[in-house]
C-alpha cells in the first residue's frame, strides 16, 4: 500500500475545483441556497453522504468499440503447480451504446465487466438531510465506479476522527481520472490474471477523510478483477470486504495454479495498514475463510466466492461482514474471528481465524436451496448496524427482480415486499439471534417514481436499503438513515438515482410499532422520510455520522 497526504489547500481536477476542502464548483457538487464558508470541516452530530456524478457524453463511448478496452480475444495458457498447463478462453465484447446517460449502461448487456469511473463527492448534512457543505475528492487521487452499487460504503473510525471508503487510484501506466472504463472489473498491479478481459491495473486504495477534510489514500492489491466494497478502520488498522476475479479460470484451477491462488487469498475479509507500501507480489493479507461446508454442505463452492462480502461494522472490537450477492456461498450475517478481538497476527495467522455465520441467520445458500436440497428463501442483506450488544438492524437490499408487468402498479416482487427494507434483530438468552420485525413503511417499496430529467420509461422504484447508520437516544429511540436501493428497466440498476432515507424504531420494541399511539404522536414512528433525492445523473451511495476532533457525544 502506498500512502498520500492531500492537504485541505489548492487542488484542481478537471471536474472540480476545491479549496482549502471547500467546494466552489456547485454545478458538479449540487448547489443550494446556503452560504458555505471558505474552510471546510465536517460539523459534530451530522451525517456524511457520499454519492458520485456522471460526468460522460456520446464520446466516452463509441458503439462498435471493443469492450473492455484492450481487451484481446484467444485462449491464454496458465501454468499448474503440479505441472503442465490450462488453456483458457479469453471473451471480448462491442459496444451497444455510447456514453450517453443513462443508456451507456446498457452496455452491461454486452460486456459484463462495464463501467465508467467518476469523481467521488462527501456531502456533509444534517440529520434531517440539509446540505451544509461538499468535499469533493480529488479525482487524480481515487475515484469510484458509477454504476457499481456496492462502493462507496462509509464508516467511522473507532476513534470518532476520521471516515474511511474504497475506491480506484491507476497503477504504474494508468490513469486516476473519470470517464475510464470498466476499472471495477481491472487487475489489481499486485495479482494480475491474464485470463482477465480487463486488462487494466488499478489498487483498490483506502482513502481516509478527518473532520478537517484533509484526505489520506493508501493503495491495496486485495479485490483484483472485482470491487472493494467497505472499510472500517480500528485499532489503527483497516479492516475491508470486497469481492474478486474476473477471469475464466475453473474452479480446479483456482486452486491448481498460483495465479488463482493468489485470487482466491485477496478476497472476502482483509486487513492493510496505514502507509503501507504497496506490496509485489501480493502478500494479501486474508482473514480467515468461510466454505458452505461448516454448516452441513457436501460440496464445496467454487473457491473464494463463498467470501463475496460486502457489508461491514465493527462493535464492542468484532468485525461483522455481510454477504447478499451473487449464486455461490450463503447471503447472510457473518462474524469475522473471535468476539472481542480484532483480527491481527501474521498473515497465517490471519488466515486461521474463523468465519461463522451468526446463529440463527439463515443458512440456505444463495441459489435457493437449504441442507437437504430444498428449495429455501435467499436473504440481500447489505448494510449492518448495532444499536446495542443485543439489537442489530440490518438492511436488506431485495432481490432486484423487476415484475412487468405491474401487479397493481408496483414492481417488486412478493419476496422482496417480504423482507427487504431495514430487519430489526433481537439476540436472545441462548445465544440465538431472531427477527423481529421488517421497516417498511414510507419506503414504497416497488413503486416508480419520477426523477426531473429522467427518461420516465426508466422510473426506478425503491427495492430495500443498502448502507446504513443509527443513533440511540436516551429515550430509547433509534434514529436509522439508509441509503434505498432500486429496481427499474435500466440497463444496470446500479446507475439508477436513489435516496437517503430516515425511520425512528424504538430500541426495546419486539413487535412493529404501531401507527398510533402515545409513543408516535407525530406519525414518524415506524415510517421512513426520504431527506435527501439523488438528481439524474448521480448516485448515493454510503451514510455515517461525521468524524470529530474534539469530544463531542453525537452517539446519545
Amino acid at each position: 500500500m502506498k500512502k498520500t497526504f492531500i492537504p485541505a489547500t489548492l487542488v484542481i481536477t478537471a471536474a472540480s475545483l476545491l479549496v482549502a476542502g471547500t467546494v466552489v464548483n456547485k454545478a458538479a457538487a449540487g448547489s443550494d441556497d446556503r452560504d458555505h464558508s471558505s474552510r471546510f470541516e465536517f460539523q459534530p452530530g451530522t451525517l456524511v453522504l457520499s454519492r458520485s456524478v456522471y460526468t460522460g457524453d456520446a464520446a466516452t463511448v463509441k458503439i462498435g468499440e471493443t469492450l473492455p478496452p484492450g481487451c484481446v480475444a484467444g485462449n491464454v495458457t496458465v501454468p499448474l503447480i503440479a505441472g503442465g498447463s490450462a488453456s483458457v478462453a479469453v471473451a471480448c465484447a462491442v459496444a451497444t451504446a455510447d456514453g450517453t446517460y443513462p443508456t451507456v449502461f446498457n452496455n452491461d448487456g454486452a460486456d459484463g465487466s462495464f463501467g465508467v469511473t467518476s469523481s467521488i463527492f462527501l456531502d456533509n448534512v444534517t440529520t434531517d438531510g440539509e446540505r451544509i457543505g461538499t468535499l469533493t475528492i480529488p479525482s487524480n487521487q481515487i475515484v469510484t465506479s458509477f454504476s457499481s452499487k456496492s462502493e462507496l460504503a462509509l464508516n467511522r473510525s473507532d476513534d470518532g476522527k476520521s471516515i474511511t471508503f474504497m475506491g480506484y487510484r491507476g497503477g504504474t501506466g494508468f490513469v486516476t481520472a473519470p470517464n475510464q472504463l470498466d476499472v471495477s472489473n481491472s487487475n489489481t498491479p499486485g495479482v494480475v490474471d491474464p485470463t482477465n478481459p480487463v486488462v487494466s491495473q488499478y489498487y483498490r486504495a483506502v482513502a481516509e477523510v478527518n473532520a478537517n477534510g484533509q484526505l489520506q489514500v493508501t493503495e491495496g492489491n486485495a479485490y483484483s478483477g472485482n470491487n472493494g466494497r467497505a472499510v472500517f478502520k480500528a485499532n489503527s488498522t483497516y479492516y475491508a470486504t470486497g469481492n474478486d476475479n474476473n477471469g475464466g479460470l475453473s474452479s480446479s484451477q483456482l486452486t491448481g495454479s498460483q495465479i488463482g491462488i493468489n485470487l482466491v487469498t485477496s478476497t472476502g475479509a482483509e486487513l492493510l495498514f496505514p502507509g503501507q507500501t504497496a506490496p509485489v507480489p501480493p502478500n494479501i493479507n486474508k482473514i480467515g475463510d468461510f466454505e458452505v461446508t461448516q454448516v452441513g454442505y457436501t460440496k464445496k463452492d467454487k473457491a473464494g466466492k463463498d467470501n463475496n462480502f460486502r457489508g461491514l461494522t465493527i462493535f464492542n472490537n468484532t468485525m461483522y461482514v455481510t454477504k447478499g450477492s451473487g449464486g455461490n456461498g450463503i447471503n447472510t450475517v457473518y462474524q469475522v474471528g473471535h468476539a472481542g478481538v480484532l483480527p491481527s497476527g501474521t498473515t497465517a495467522e490471519l488466515a486461521a481465524l474463523p468465519i461463522t455465520i451468526l446463529p440463527g441467520f439463515p443458512t440456505s445458500l444463495a441459489s435457493g436451496v437449504d441442507q437437504n436440497g430444498n428449495p429455501a428463501p435467499v436473504a440481500f442483506p447489505f448494510g449492518i448496524w448495532f444499536a446495542d450488544a443485543n439489537t442489530l438492524y440490518v438492511c436488506d437490499e431485495g432481490d432486484g427482480t423487476l415484475v412487468t408487468p405491474t401487479v397493481n402498479g408496483n414492481v417488486a416482487d412478493a419476496a422482496t415486499l417480504a423482507t427487504a427494507g431495514v430487519q430489526k434483530w433481537s439476540l436472545g438468552s441462548s445465544g440465538t439471534w431472531h427477527m423481529d420485525y421488517v421497516l417498511q413503511n414510507g419506503l414504497n417499496i416497488g413503486v416508480p417514481y419520477s426523477v426531473p430529467n429522467y427518461p420516465a420509461a426508466l422510473n426506478p422504484a425503491t427495492d430495500g436499503c443498502r448502507n446504513i447508520t443509527g443513533k440511540v437516544h436516551r429515550d430509547g429511540r433509534v434514529d436509522i438513515y439508509a441509503v434505498t436501493s432500486t429496481v427499474s428497466t435500466s440497463g444496470d440498476q446500479g446507475a439508477d438515482p436513489n435516496k437517503l432515507v430516515k425511520v425512528t424504531d424504538l430500541l426495546k420494541a419486539t413487535t412493529l410499532p404501531a401507527a398510533q399511539g402515545n409513543n408516535n404522536r407525530d406519525g414518524s414512528l415506524g415510517r421512513f422520510i426520504t431527506i435527501r433525492e439523488a438528481k439524474s445523473g448521480e448516485v448515493l451511495r454510503g451514510v455515517t455520522f461525521a468524524p470529530r476532533d474534539r469530544g463531542e457525544d453525537d452517539d446519545r
